[in-house]
């Protein structure tokens, strides 16, 4: 997937600036695609000129100026050719792993600290999709929504990144616990 893919994906919900854009990458895209900001305005900019989105200029009188773009029928177009090519299967590239791996040869005090920092990290990312997933099904339940919901994309991707955050913080949480403990049995022998 290319980073062009994920913001078209973006703007089927309507007209994002390119600050809207980024916020929205922030909150319920990051879940499955990081970009910086400035990554998404030269995309922004290369999807324009080839067409596959349009953008407008809205006159602000107490702020700057500001563009909106939209994904247009081509945009679709290229999103549907994209949706009905095969996925490629994911991976994990993680630094933290490779500390993990080679804990056993090097002092594992900051591989723990480390670990320890991810797993709150990703409790606060739990914290934040289950918000996000409330406010999308909004009164409904989650059943209800998931039947009936008018917009369930965004929803589906959320529940993927709330599973992964899950796992990933019991994951750290249950690794920091292992070698404390065996650091515990060295340091009795």
């Amino acid at each position: 997937m290319a980073l062009r893919h994920a913001v078209l994906a973006a703007l089927l919900d309507g007209e994002y600036s390119g600050y809207q854009l980024a916020k929205a990458f922030d909150v319920g895209v990051a879940n499955f695609w990081h970009a910086l900001p400035q990554q998404l305005y030269a995309e922004l900019a290369k999807l324009e000129k080839e067409g596959l989105v349009a953008g407008r200029q809205v006159v602000q009188e107490t702020r700057p100026n500001k563009r909106l773009f939209h994904v247009t029928d081509a945009g679709r177009a290229e999103l549907e050719k994209f949706a009905a090519a095969a996925s490629k299967p994911s991976f994990i590239r993680d630094d933290l792993l490779v500390k993990v791996q080679a804990a056993d040869r090097i002092g594992t005090e900051p591989v723990i600290e480390q670990l320890e920092e991810r797993a709150s990290a990703a409790e606060a990312k739990v914290e934040l999709l289950g918000k996000l997933l409330r406010q999308l099904r909004g009164d409904a339940d989650e059943e209800e929504f998931l039947r009936r919901g008018e917009r369930i994309g965004p929803y589906l991707t959320c529940l993927r990144g709330l599973s992964f955050e899950r796992e990933h913080r019991d994951w750290c949480l249950r690794i920091a616990a292992v070698l404390r403990e065996r650091q515990t049995t060295r340091a009795e022998r």
